[in-house]
């Protein structure tokens, strides 16, 4: 039997990996750990996780076809776990980037059900930031 216990990493195929590693970086608070410019691979530290960043023109990024556009994308959405959760200092933080995002909802995840928003990051992709579960 497998036990998942955590998200280890996901893999985001990017056309313009410097302006996603920024994004994710200035943004999202997320670390650069390693880099394989070989293989056009940008790793970032997401907490207990990785966001690895790939170039699409790259060794790697070449596999997997097109790059993400409007019209296709990589995945729906991923989801990280933030604390604390203040709406408020959240939606200031990313106005300071120019991102706006709808207000908050409860949603189920990993932990229960808790507030979360969805934005977009360079390419496109939707990530969804989440507040611990609401404990009631």
């Amino acid at each position: 039997m497998i036990n998942i216990r955590e998200l280890d990493h996901i893999v985001l195929r990017a056309d313009d990996p410097r302006e996603m590693v920024q994004f994710y970086c200035d943004v999202l608070g997320c670390v650069l750990e390693k880099t394989q410019e070989k293989f056009g691979l940008y790793q970032l530290r997401a907490g207990q996780s990785i966001i690895d960043i790939v170039d699409v023109h790259g060794e790697l990024g070449r596999q997997g076809g097109k790059a993400p556009a409007s019209e296709g994308r990589n995945l729906d959405h991923f989801c990280v776990r933030i604390e604390p959760f203040d709406e408020d200092a959240l939606r200031a933080h990313l106005a300071t980037f120019g991102i706006s995002c709808e207000p908050a909802a409860v949603r189920y995840g990993a932990e229960g059900s808790g507030p979360s928003i969805y934005i977009r990051d360079p390419e496109n992709n939707t990530v969804e930031l989440k507040g611990p579960p609401d404990i009631g």
